[in-house]
């Protein structure tokens, strides 16, 4: 029965990515102009995920020289991959053919933090049932904003519509591996969860500081457009600080 509850609870968490199939009727010119602010809001989201959900749930837990390595370890990891990637599509214009590194990056950092959320559901149906829904539904909520920042980060990297929507629902797939492995490991899976948490810190710090920022920089060219820019961002960190509400 357990089993059950949580292989429907990942799949509805995962459906969630394709959130961005209600942006496919708006015109192409309109929508490019809305992305700029959707990388906004998805560097504040990355940002909130971290400071306000990941690394206080670790401090609560046990904050060691090893986390803080396992963290750096994170951000070198990235740094790498997105290194390896731009490699691959070096002196390439960013179009449908050839898309930016940085989404690559984005959605390996997104798989990762997938499977964590996968893993963090099943482990409370282990605990008990009405845990384990109240854990979906918060997942859930914390999912909707990120994705609609992920699918942004897609588009603006050069992924069509449908081609962004098709890779953030493969990610999201990374949910049920993790709870099925969760399911599978039982107790023991907490270790892999202590080095998943601050593995997914580093990544998304390095994407939001490394990656999206520098984009916002790139169109900062008026102040109604940074002003703008700086709401959406304040608006990611703020839709993740009233996650707090559901905890």
């Amino acid at each position: 029965m357990v089993w059950i509850y949580v292989l429907l609870s990942v799949l509805i968490v995962s459906l969630i990515s394709l959130v961005g199939a209600f942006t496919l009727g708006i015109k192409h010119e309109r929508l490019r102009t809305a992305l700029i602010y959707l990388i906004s809001f998805s560097a504040g989201a990355l940002f909130g995920d971290v400071f306000i959900h990941l690394l206080p749930e670790l401090v609560e837990e046990s904050f060691t020289l090893q986390t803080s390595l396992t963290i750096l370890a994170g951000i070198v990891i990235f740094f790498i991959l997105e290194k390896f990637i731009h490699w691959q599509h070096c002196h390439m214009p960013v179009s449908e053919k050839h898309v930016h590194p940085f989404a690559y990056t984005n959605l390996v950092g997104d798989g990762l933090h997938n499977f964590i959320d996968g893993a963090i559901i099943a482990g409370s149906y282990l605990i008990s049932i009405p845990a384990g829904i109240a854990t979906t539904i918060a997942v859930a909520l914390h999912e909707i904003p990120q994705e609609i920042g992920d699918f942004g980060v897609l588009l603006h990297a050069g992924f069509s519509k449908r081609k962004a929507l098709l890779m953030n629902f493969a990610s999201a797939l990374f949910a049920i591996l993790g709870a099925v492995i969760t399911l599978w490991l039982g107790s023991s899976v907490e270790g892999l969860i202590s080095y998943l948490i601050p593995l997914a810190i580093g990544g998304f710090l390095y994407i939001a500081g490394s990656d999206l920022i520098p984009e916002l920089h790139k169109h900062s060219h008026h102040i109604r457009a940074t002003l703008l820019q700086l709401l959406a961002f304040i608006i990611g960190i703020g839709v993740m600080a009233a996650l707090i509400l559901l905890e």
